[in-house]
């Protein structure tokens, strides 16, 4: 008996020290390896030396400072974001991503540390004003998002799924709508300001109709704690006015809760 106790308590131990432990992981390698979308201004873009800056990227850098780590950026784009985790490549995601049950099947999600609205930029010849001016146009947005699959349900629902247009990056679809290649693109409230500013083909367009992007760290699945350390993170961030501080500096407007 006392055999077979001491070989499954050898079992035991090895199946443990075999888990993940991301928070060990990363304090003993003395880096955070963070994912950034960076074509998502001004959450997540490159400044004028070509740095990573953004809200997203201060979300990443104050982690690591939490850790007292250092800290590295690793650019993905939308569709790069949940391998980026699933490959360990990455230890976090602060990418805008919502968290939605089937995502939850993969990775593991914080709780919500950012809120976000989709809205239309449009271009200046298109002609759209409302929602319902969508009608018959060519719409764009990134591939993997939450408004590509929501938009795509309208779309079957108006029968013109043959209008939508998928590409790798929101600067792709800002190129696209910009060029005239589609009417519209699909992005968040955040974003339209500084993308407006930027063509002179493009101007503001309607906000859509589906209900709030609730955002979250994203994270291993299976590494409970890691996940529980995360959400310790994000609400610190808000109780001590950081969230509310970079909301400001960033996007400008009162943050939403």
């Amino acid at each position: 008996m006392k055999r077979i106790l001491l070989a499954a308590a050898i079992s035991l131990a090895g199946s443990v020290t075999a888990l993940a432990d991301t928070l060990d992981d990363v304090i003993d390698r003395s880096t955070l390896r963070c994912g950034v979308v960076l074509d998502f201004p001004p959450i997540g873009f490159r400044d004028q030396n070509n740095e990573p800056t953004g809200f997203d990227v201060e979300y990443c850098k104050d982690l690591a400072a939490a850790l007292d780590v250092e800290v590295e950026i690793i650019p993905v784009t939308w569709a790069e974001r949940l391998p980026l985790i699933v490959t360990g490549r990455g230890d976090v995601v602060f990418g805008a991503t919502s968290d939605t049950l089937e995502r939850a099947k993969t990775v593991g999600f914080s709780i919500p540390y950012a809120v976000y609205f989709a809205q239309m930029v449009v271009n200046k010849n298109s002609g759209i004003t409302s929602f319902e001016d969508l009608r018959g146009k060519k719409i764009a947005a990134a591939v993997g998002t939450v408004p590509e699959q929501e938009w795509l349900k309208i779309a079957k629902q108006w029968g013109e799924e043959g209008n939508y247009q998928g590409y790798q990056s929101e600067n792709e679809v800002f190129l696209a709508v910009a060029q005239g290649k589609a009417d519209a693109g699909i992005t968040t409230n955040t974003a339209v300001p500084a993308v407006v500013a930027k063509f002179d083909t493009l101007e503001t367009g309607p906000r859509m109709p589906w209900q709030a992007d609730y955002t979250s760290v994203v994270g291993p699945r299976h590494d409970v704690t890691w996940l529980n350390y995360l959400n310790l993170f994000v609400s610190r961030q808000v109780r001590s006015g950081r969230y509310a501080e970079l909301w400001r500096k960033y996007v400008g407007a009162m943050h939403p809760t």
